[in-house]
């Protein structure tokens, strides 16, 4: 390819510009290993000459973007890989930019108290509690196997057997496990009818071992967030999937989608990547097409349908978060859970102030503090696991 149209395709790119006939340029040329440094520097200029102060984090870019390469072979992702690229240009995290500029851009960043660090926190990593049907809890950890029975793991996922279609009964009982994932961790299971679920930090999945042929297979995520990827019931003699919590049903027809419900939240989020399911709660049932979140109040028992961005709602199953015009409190809640921290804010109005940039992460939280403090003149403290924004 003409080294020059890169260059134009590239620079079109960072500065959210680029037409169709550059991200198809730049989606065939980004793959070849080769090329991938020449990206790295371009961003690292282009950011160097804009920002100035601020160092990108080129590896959260060029994930995020190789991310929606593999995602464009998908139709679905076809249609939003422009809309998603977008996001990668911002990548830098330059958290509230025009507070930024707008509070002096050449300031020196020695003229702003430094942050105490008392402690480096790292990122989370795989890692989760098997509970067993007899009550049994097994460590799962990176890096370290387990295998029983029908059931396999590598530390980092956990696979139940899918060759063995017949139902495992105990006292004419279905046996269940559970996988509780800690603060700070993560985990990726595939159940015994191949369906695919990805569990974030703080969660807990209650499922049978094994499902019987022709009925409905069910699953309860007792708390947290997980993504699932259901095996089509075509391939199970029709039988429905459906994924319970508390009295929140979502009825699946074979497709992907996000179930976002904390305890600490007083909101349910339901987000349809593809395919088509329906969500009933309360006695009312609402259908979701791609692209959709119902947003379930608990507080109230009110249901909200709205057109969100996919890739905001679900990166954080390839290892990136996605934030776009989220208040420091909301980002804040979401990364302590990875980063098993608390926070506390002195002064109210710093929680307000808001961000928009893409975290990659395996960056350590300070490596993300200090960027939010050089963007917008945010003071923090870490005292052992506890961030004080002051």
């Amino acid at each position: 390819m003409n080294h020059k149209n890169i260059e134009n395709s590239i620079v079109r790119y960072l500065t959210q510009e680029a037409t169709s006939v550059d991200l198809d340029t730049l989606s065939v040329w980004i793959q070849n290993p080769n090329n991938e440094k020449i990206f790295e520097n371009y961003v690292k200029i282009y950011y160097e000459v804009t920002i100035i102060m601020n160092e990108p984090n080129v590896e959260a870019i060029k994930k995020n973007l190789l991310t929606q390469i593999k995602r464009n072979k998908n139709p679905f992702y076809n249609k939003k890989f422009k809309n998603a690229l977008k996001y990668a240009a911002a990548a830098i995290l330059v958290f509230g930019l025009g507070y930024f500029y707008q509070n002096n851009f050449f300031s020196n960043p020695t003229d702003s108290p430094s942050a105490i660090i008392n402690n480096i926190i790292e990122a989370g990593t795989d890692k989760a509690i098997l509970t067993l049907q007899n009550g049994k809890e097994i460590a799962l950890v990176k890096g370290e196997a387990y295998q029983a029975n029908n059931v396999i793991s590598n530390g980092e996922k956990i696979v139940y057997n899918t060759t063995n279609n017949q139902q495992l009964i105990i006292d004419n009982y279905k046996v269940y496990n559970y996988l509780t994932i800690p603060r700070g961790g993560q985990f990726h299971i595939t159940l015994s009818d191949g369906t695919e679920v990805w569990l974030n930090s703080e969660s807990k999945l209650k499922y049978p071992v094994n499902f019987s042929k022709g009925k409905i297979r069910e699953v309860e995520l007792v708390y947290g967030e997980a993504y699932f990827d259901v095996s089509p019931s075509a391939f199970h003699k029709g039988a429905k999937f459906k994924v319970y919590h508390n009295n929140h049903e979502v009825e699946v027809f074979g497709t992907q989608f996000n179930v976002k419900a904390y305890r600490d939240e007083v909101n349910i989020y339901t987000t349809l990547v593809e395919g088509k399911i329906g969500v009933r709660f309360a006695g009312r049932e609402q259908k979701l097409n791609p692209n959709q979140q119902l947003n379930v109040n608990l507080a109230n028992n009110s249901l909200v349908t709205l057109e969100v961005d996919i890739y905001n709602e679900v990166s954080w199953k390839e290892g990136i978060f996605s934030f776009e015009k989220k208040s420091l409190f909301e980002m804040m809640k979401v990364l302590s859970r990875w980063y098993d921290i608390d926070v506390l804010y002195t002064d109210i109005e710093v929680g307000s102030v808001q961000f928009t940039g893409v975290l990659g992460k395996e960056q350590t939280l300070d490596e993300i503090l200090s960027t939010i403090k050089n963007t917008n003149n945010i003071n923090y403290e870490i005292k052992e696991k506890m961030v004080v924004f002051n």
